[in-house]
């Protein structure tokens, strides 16, 4: 059982309030970070939720919340506003801007003018389909798609289809083809420049840096992305067991890319995410990819995934971090195998002179781990190009935690210990590990293809698969930089293998001044192939599963980037006041200002946002799971929690997002007087809002003084943003906050 009490978290916060000499607010060219001022510079907004910080009496809570109006807009605090500076379907360079926007990094260039960076992760596939042509300007063959794979299926209704084993003559294949083609460009990066006005507001000036890095880069404009690391031995091998795509160490395309991390040296590092939707993740044990076919292409009314599939992607040369910089127009990324292959969320950057990098990055997905690279070079000048020649050499660790809030970092490398976490230990009571036969097998003498995972369910499972192998060394084959290639290719499988803790979908990743690493962990739930450690990842009574999210503290030992253990504690919880949390649910990115202050914003699932929430109790009188009272905190959010002053440690809520969306890579430029965020996936499940529609919908609420009361709700039904006028499709945008006295943001605070 845990009791994170206020004391504690300012302790936490305490990390935030020095010097800035590490992490990636190197980048933004900021100075040393200073005491905040004594006064909050802005009035709270109103949310859905009573808090402590929304400057209402609790005595008047009940009639203050008991009617609340969802807003289909960015809602910020008086004083405030926004600009929209670019959104999908914009020109840039010879393409255009993409869709779901993510990670942000503004690199100023000179005063008022820089490049922004821009990640694009993947497309929500109805809304999608509904606003392209409205949106591009032309059609997509998705009619004679389903029609053509209903035809192929003998008149079947069909919605997966190998379109890679199509003959290319076969125009149902052309036809898939235009489909994943304009799905893909909307995926990936892009760098626009920009320039401040005199009155304060963004406008871009179209420099010859502008471009796209899509997910057909290289398809068919020669502009393949590089690759550094033992990886480029998998894909330059020729006698493999799995898929070769004949392009040796090119790559084709970027795409998934969440969330990422900007160096000093000003390069922008972007995060391939979910790529298991476009193309195969499991490999063989040589670290080749499986066929195309294995993930077929998927056509459905809310589908539209195996993106790969018709173009016959290898599934090995996604799921990486794509470093760029984006000063150079010839730059089209180059991606870092050394760092490691599964579903990266972030990158936390830890750049000190005379010593190793060490860049920290977590798995999204439940039971993902969390993983630290470690340099074999040192850096000499922080500020120098040329520090991106160390991610070239280096090793890659997986943190395992311990209870009692030691941990250590495991090395994935052939020679360590097979030791898998038991199943007993996790929620949902299951792990994935690669599926193999024993070394003294006549199939492995054979060498017969081996790869994949399966399903341990049992802790005796997990006795006998260690009984089996005993190091990385007997799961992979080849000679031994081959082996390791293949080991940071199955980074996942390989580090559940190894023991490395499986965690709580480990989202952003910061670096505070004092070199301490802090990680969002956004949800504790279970998933078919895993689930977190149930004696690390509790909630406030102990309680599992936990679906609302942590803020981790990690300290290295001795503070060494290159530590081999580490001390880690829980810092602050998602959930309502009233049951130990902050008052947000689900936190994800993190950033710090040159105060010291935390800004975090929330990732709460879509299908949660203002779910009617009538009861706490079910028909028998229990309590329903905290995963159905998600709907409690309305629209994802923006906050702001102090770190210093009379209000240290309370979180005030600065932003709601628009309709079905999430609010992601905050950004401030290096004076502060902006706040870049990314607007994604508005109208995600209900597409269009059509006509003004809304719906009323009731809350089972609590004051934040545990008074019960029903509150009504009017939920806007699908998005018109940016726009907000009737019927116009929802865009995925990038905005500019500013306020409108052109000061800084975050002046301070102030006690309400």
């Amino acid at each position: 059982m845990i009791n994170i009490k206020r004391r504690e978290f300012l302790l936490f916060l305490s990390g935030f309030a020095g010097t800035v000499a590490l992490s990636s607010l190197q980048s933004c060219n900021l100075p040393g970070l200073q005491s905040s001022p004594k006064s909050l510079n802005f009035k709270p907004i109103k949310g859905p939720l009573p808090v402590p910080t929304d400057g209402i009496a609790p005595a008047q809570q009940i009639e203050a919340y008991r009617n609340y109006e969802i807003l289909d807009d960015l809602v910020l605090p008086e004083g405030f506003t926004y600009d929209a500076i670019a959104q999908w379907g914009d020109p840039v360079g010879d393409s255009r801007f993409g869709y779901n926007n993510d990670y942000l990094s503004f690199i100023e260039t000179a005063p008022n003018q820089g490049y922004l960076t821009i990640n694009f992760e993947y497309i929500s596939a109805a809304t999608w389909m509904q606003t392209y042509p409205l949106v591009i300007q032309k059609p997509l063959p998705l009619e004679a798609v389903k029609s053509g794979m209903s035809k192929a299926s003998q008149g079947e209704t069909a919605t997966r289809i190998n379109a890679f084993a199509l003959a290319d003559n076969n125009p149902l294949k052309a036809q898939i083809q235009k489909i994943c083609e304009e799905a893909l460009i909307d995926q990936g990066l892009g760098v626009i420049s920009l320039r401040r006005t005199p009155e304060g507001q963004w406008e871009r000036t179209y420099s010859p840096a502008d471009r796209r890095i899509s997910g057909i880069a290289g398809l068919k404009d020669g502009r393949y992305l590089k690759v550094t690391g033992p990886g480029v031995k998998i894909f330059q091998k020729e006698q493999v067991l799995g898929y070769r795509d004949g392009l040796g160490d090119r790559i084709i395309g970027t795409f998934g890319n969440c969330a990422g991390g900007t160096t000093p040296w000003g390069t922008v590092l972007s995060a391939e995410e979910n790529f298991q939707s476009q193309v195969t993740e499991p490999v063989y044990a040589d670290g080749t990819s499986f066929d195309p076919g294995e993930l077929p292409f998927d056509l459905a009314a809310d589908n539209l995934d195996g993106q790969g599939n018709v173009f016959g992607l290898a599934g090995n040369k996604y799921g990486w971090i794509v470093e760029i910089d984006p000063a150079d127009p010839n730059d089209y990324g180059t991606k870092h195998t050394w760092l490691g292959r599964y579903r990266h969320e972030a990158v936390g950057v830890r750049v000190e002179s005379g010593k190793p990098l060490a860049f920290y990055s977590g798995c999204d997905r439940q039971g993902g781990h969390l993983y630290k690279f470690v340099s074999q070079g040192v850096v000499s000048n922080p500020t120098d190009k040329t520090n991106s020649q160390l991610l070239a050499e280096g090793q890659l660790y997986g943190a395992k935690f311990n209870p009692d809030g030691t941990g250590a970092w495991i090395p994935l490398t052939p020679e360590t210990a097979i030791d898998p976490q038991l199943p007993s230990q996790l929620v949902g009571n299951v792990i994935s590990l690669p599926k193999r036969e024993p070394p003294t097998t006549t199939a492995r003498q054979g060498n017969q293809r081996q790869g994949g995972y399966f399903i341990g369910d049992r802790d005796e499972q997990i006795q006998t698969f260690k009984q089996q192998f005993k190091t990385l060394n007997d799961l992979y084959v080849g000679n031994p930089e081959e082996k390791q290639g293949a080991i940071l290719i199955d980074a996942h499988y390989a580090a559940n293998a190894a023991g490395v803790t499986c965690t709580a979908r480990p989202e952003d990743t910061i670096i505070a001044p004092d070199g301490s690493l802090y990680i969002a962990f956004t949800a504790g739930g279970s998933a078919p192939e895993g689930g977190p450690d149930n004696r690390i990842f509790t909630g406030p009574n102990g309680e599992t599963p936990y679906p609302l999210g942590w803020i981790f503290r990690l300290k290295e030992d001795n503070n060494e980037p290159a530590s081999l253990s580490f001390t880690w504690e829980k810092l602050a919880l998602g959930g309502e006041p009233t049951q130990g949390g902050v008052g947000f649910s689900n936190p994800d990115n993190l950033l710090v200002d040159r105060g010291g202050n935390l800004w975090m914003v929330t990732d709460m699932s879509t299908g949660g946002l203002n779910r009617p929430v009538p009861s706490r109790v079910d028909d028998s009188g229990q309590a329903i799971d905290l995963s159905k009272q998600i709907g409690i905190f309305g629209n994802n959010s923006i906050w702001f929690i102090p770190t210093s002053g009379p209000d240290a440690g309370k979180a005030y809520l600065f932003g709601l997002g628009p309709m079905e969306c999430e609010t992601t890579g905050p950004f401030l430029t290096p004076d502060e007087q902006t706040l870049f965020l990314a607007v994604q996936h508005p109208g995600e499940t209900n597409g269009i809002r059509i006509n003004g529609a809304v719906e009323t919908r009731e809350f089972a609420m609590l004051t934040v003084e545990r008074e019960e009361f029903t509150q009504t709700r009017q939920v806007p039904l699908g998005s018109n943003w940016p726009t907000k006028q009737p019927n116009d499709p929802p865009i995925p945008a990038v905005v500019a906050i500013r306020r409108l006295d052109s000061q800084a943001i975050p002046l301070g605070m102030t006690s309400l």
